[in-house]
């Protein structure tokens, strides 16, 4: 994803969530997506989907079992 792509993202989900900490990061070697971040931690990945011209996001967070506990 190029840089302008991100930063409309990165503001999309820190409105939508209402969470400013929300960083969405360039992923290395990879141009079909980018990572979610809320600060040092890692919570999901965003895919880039363009079938047949129309564009969209999705959104991809696993919870473990054990993240639960804490």
């Amino acid at each position: 994803m190029k840089r302008e792509e991100i930063l409309r993202l990165e503001a999309y989900l820190r409105k939508l969530f209402q969470l400013p900490a929300i960083e969405v990061r360039q992923r290395p070697g990879k141009d079909d997506s980018a990572e979610v971040h809320i600060g040092d931690e890692f919570i999901g990945i965003l895919f880039r989907d363009d079938d047949d011209g129309d564009l969209s996001y999705h959104f991809q967070m696993s919870i473990l079992d054990y993240d639960l506990e804490r």
